[in-house]
């Protein structure tokens, strides 16, 4: 259930987020939901770096990305090209 939710933001910050989400194709709603949960989480974070621990739900994957695909052709390409 989504609920509406108001906050109070400086303009500049706001403009630069709307763009920000628009460059990489999600709703500010959505970003904020996402940092939301990420600082939210129960689960301990604290064996992260604190750049790694910023970067956490930033990046969208498609819902059929094949991690070990992947990852097997990044080794491939890295060794064997």
């Amino acid at each position: 259930m989504t609920t509406k939710l108001t906050l109070t933001v400086e303009k500049t910050i706001i403009e630069r987020a709307k763009s920000y989400a628009k460059k990489t194709g999600r709703s500010l709603s959505e970003l904020i939901e996402n940092y939301l949960e990420t600082i939210t989480e129960e689960k301990s974070n604290s064996d992260m770096s604190p750049k790694l621990r910023n970067l956490v739900g930033s990046v969208q994957l498609p819902a059929d990305f094949d991690y070990d695909k992947e990852l097997r052709s990044a080794i491939e390409k890295k060794h064997l090209l």
